[in-house]
Formats: structure tokens, sequence, C-alpha cells
């Protein structure tokens, strides 16, 4: 037949017609109702001959990449923020702690005229009782006195103002309080007046020689007297007589 040829004619010079493929992407089966499962990645290709157009990254590796970003920055953001935190409390306190140095170092000379006050024996009754609460009050806000006898002396918070030296003392060391010393925290907010003795070695015990007793000269010796000297010496002067005596005047 003369349309049969012709059709055959066609497809042998036109060759086979190309095949449509329907691909069912549906994820609810119409026939049973139910969700179809998940087709699993298919492997990675190899790598594209050169030339070949670039492929495009997976949305998976995209999301990863600006999640770790996201993190990084969240990360730094909460160090900063914990850093200024740190920062703007430690400003705080330092404010804090100078306004009460302050206040306390316009109080130390009421607190010098309580101590003359004591020394003197006026600090009795009510005047006692305030003031041991005004020297407690400071004292827990961080005042704290120094300067007393016999504690090392140290001038990064002393201040002498007599020298002495003694034998008694092992090195310089506080012998007089003129004003108490005080300090807030680690800050010395005044120093103390004192009275420094050093120590002064002992002078060597000098022992004198004894002079040389002199020794008698011996005696010289003398030649024996004569038995009959000796008797003649020692006999008594023989008597005179009266009478001769009275003629011879």
């Amino acid at each position: 037949m003369p349309g049969q040829g012709s059709e055959h004619g066609h497809d042998q010079q036109g060759g086979e017609e190309p095949r449509v493929v329907v691909r069912d992407r549906r994820k609810i089966d119409p026939q049973t109702g139910q969700v179809r499962p998940t087709p699993e990645p298919t492997p990675a290709e190899p790598a594209q001959p050169a030339g070949a157009a670039p492929e495009v990254a997976a949305p998976d590796d995209e999301l990863r990449t600006q999640l770790d970003e996201r993190t990084a920055d969240l990360q730094r953001l909460t160090a900063e923020y914990a850093n200024y935190r740190k920062r703007v409390d430690r400003d705080r306190e330092g404010v804090i702690t100078a306004a009460k140095a302050q206040v306390a170092t316009e109080l130390l000379s009421v607190l010098d005229d309580i101590e003359r006050a004591e020394q003197h024996g006026d600090l009795t009754g009510a005047f006692k009782s305030v003031a041991d609460k005004l020297g407690n009050s400071l004292q827990r806000a961080g005042l704290e006195p120094f300067g007393h006898e016999g504690e090392p002396f140290d001038p990064s918070v002393h201040e002498a103002v007599q020298h002495n030296t003694s034998s008694e003392v092992d090195g310089p060391t506080v012998t007089g309080v003129l004003r108490r010393g005080y300090r807030f925290g680690d800050r010395v907010v005044r120093a103390a007046l004192v009275a420094v003795t050093d120590h002064e070695p002992e002078a060597p015990v000098v022992v004198e020689a004894e002079e040389p007793l002199v020794q008698a000269a011996p005696a010289t010796p003398t030649e024996p007297v004569p038995a009959e000297e000796a008797a003649d010496w020692f006999q008594p002067a023989p008597e005179q007589d009266p009478s001769a005596t009275t003629k011879n005047e």
C-alpha cells in the first residue's frame, strides 16, 4: 500500500522515534493511599572531564556551611558579651571601693580625736558607745588600722619621725606610734607616723691586763756578829755613884 510504503520509508530514513519515559514522583501512592518511601540518594558521580559544566553543590552541603558560619558568629558574640560583663562588673566594683575610701578618708580626723580621748580616759558612757559603732562600721566597710608598737618597720606604710638605737631589738622596729595609719583594701589611705628603734650591737668588753707585782729585793746578807760583842751590846749600862755626881757639880 502506498501509505504503508511511505511510512516505512520514513522510518528507515529518520530512524526510531524517541521513547517518552514517565516517572511517578508522587509521595502518596494513588492506589493504596500510603506514603511512598523516600528514595536513597544516588552515589556521587565521578569528576567531570575538563571543559564540562561545573556541578551545582548539593543543598545539604550549603546548609551545613551556613550553619557552621552562624555557629562561629554566635560563639564570638557570646565571648565578647561575657568579657563586656566582666569589665563592667570590675569597673563598678572599682567605683564603689573608691567612694567608700573617700568617705573613710574624711572620717580619719574623727577617729584620731576618738583615739586621743581614749588615751586620756575621756572615752566613757554614751560617747564610747557611739565611737565603737563608728569604728565597727568603718571596719566592716573595709577600713583597717595599722601601726602598732613592736611590729617591724616597713617604709612603704610607715613614716619614721624619730630614730633610736638599742641592743634589745633585732632590727628596725616600731617602738612608738605618733599617728595611726589606715588602709582600705590594698590601698594605703594614710601612712603611720612612728618612732623607729634600730639594732645597736653591744660594745666589746675590754679586759685590762693586770700589772705584774714588783718583787722585793732580796735581803743583803750581813756578817755574823761575834758572840762577845752581842753579849756586851745586850748588857745594861753600869750604875753611877750619886756622890760622884754631886762632887762634880
